[in-house]
């Protein structure tokens, strides 16, 4: 099995000029029972090495920088392609301009959930294809790739069982290099750790609300492992509510999820399917939607513009986490969220631009191509 590029640990330290500690999580342990008697003593040794222990752990984060992380999303052509836009090119060559740490994909990286259905042998060239266009180069490149299944790539649905198990085969012998928290049921749903983050991909190319089991694999692992990270975020393809127009009733739309989130302290949902940038906020949790960099751009609910093609780029630098779209056709500008509707109202939620919210989410600056770039 293939390991695709580097650690994001040993990307982070190549980013900076000199060698930098690891660092890692450590966990207080109970080294002693300071109640019984004589034990204060000894216990003051062990507690001085684990608050140095901690420090240093404190300090290698820091050294590392901000992480930085680079989201795609829809990538794909007309049903059955093995064709692709030159705006997927481009955006490539502009992640490999930026040297992120880490590329997350929404999902629909090819064109499946066809009928009639799509062969094997179909389905292995539209792999081959976006492999060559997408994947190896960002391996090339030693930037890890985590990705979460779409409708047209692992749809669920009844039919398309072949185009799912095709995905699981294609991502298994792509895995990425990152710390991976929970990996039992990957490329569908897993969770991983980069930077002093805790990542989660949920499998979600279905309408309505996660599976039973899905569901409280999410709530165990966020009880588990989510309060040990600054930042906590859920990605997936369908998202939680709607963003664009024609795909009003496309969405998860599952109170439930949405409230097992919010307990959680989730700070941000990205997802794909509806084909627009789109920052927004409800309920405590920031939602963004993610423009497509291939076929197909949609309107946002309450405009007339077509959002344009996009990647998104996070930063996270300890407990501040911004964000930008950086727009076709070079990708280099930012899309102005002033130009974005304050809200965008549907029969299912309401959402509120999340620079406009209470706990605002912040506009990574950008100020053309070369301020955005890893030295």
């Amino acid at each position: 099995m293939r390991v695709a590029g580097r650690s994001i640990a040993a990307r982070r330290r190549s980013h900076r000029s000199g060698a930098r500690p690891p660092h890692g999580w450590c966990e207080a342990r109970p080294w002693a029972d300071r109640s019984r008697p004589g034990v204060a003593r000894s216990w003051q040794p062990w507690a001085v090495l684990w608050l140095a222990l901690l420090l240093l752990a404190a300090a290698g984060r820091a050294a590392a920088g901000p992480l930085r992380v680079a989201v795609i999303s829809d990538l794909n052509g007309g049903y059955g392609s093995t064709e692709y836009e030159s705006t997927v090119d481009g955006a490539v060559q502009r992640i490999l301009e930026l040297k992120p740490d880490l590329v997350i994909s929404t999902g629909d990286m090819v064109a499946g959930q066809r009928k009639p259905h799509l062969t094997r042998s179909q389905v292995e060239a539209m792999w081959r294809s976006f492999h060559a266009r997408v994947s190896d180069p960002l391996a090339q490149a030693g930037i890890p790739v985590a990705v979460t299944p779409g409708n047209h790539d692992g749809s669920a649905y009844h039919g398309f069982e072949l185009e799912r198990q095709m995905y699981g085969e294609q991502w298994s012998a792509r895995r990425p290099a990152v710390t991976f928290i929970d990996a039992t049921h990957y490329p569908y749903h897993y969770a991983f750790t980069a930077g002093d983050a805790l990542f989660v991909s949920l499998d979600a190319t279905t309408l309505g609300g996660l599976p039973p089991e899905q569901m409280a694999w999410l709530e165990d692992l966020l009880a588990r492992h989510g309060g040990k990270y600054q930042k906590r975020i859920v990605f997936s393809h369908v998202p939680l509510w709607p963003f664009t127009q024609g795909r009003e009733r496309e969405f998860i739309g599952d109170p439930a999820l949405e409230q097992l989130l919010k307990d959680a302290k989730v700070d941000l949902y990205l997802s794909g399917h509806h084909h627009a940038f789109y920052p927004g906020h409800k309920d405590g949790i920031h939602l963004v939607g993610q423009s497509c960099v291939g076929a197909g751009p949609r309107r946002l609910i309450g405009s007339a513009a077509r959002s344009p093609r996009a990647i998104t780029l996070i930063e996270i630098d300890g407990a501040k986490l911004r964000l930008a779209a950086l727009q076709e056709p070079d990708f280099t500008q930012p899309i102005d969220w002033r130009t974005l509707p304050e809200r965008i109202r549907s029969k299912a939620a309401e959402l509120i631009r999340a620079d406009l919210a209470k706990d605002r989410l912040e506009e990574l600056p950008v100020a053309g191509g070369p301020a955005v770039s890893r030295p």
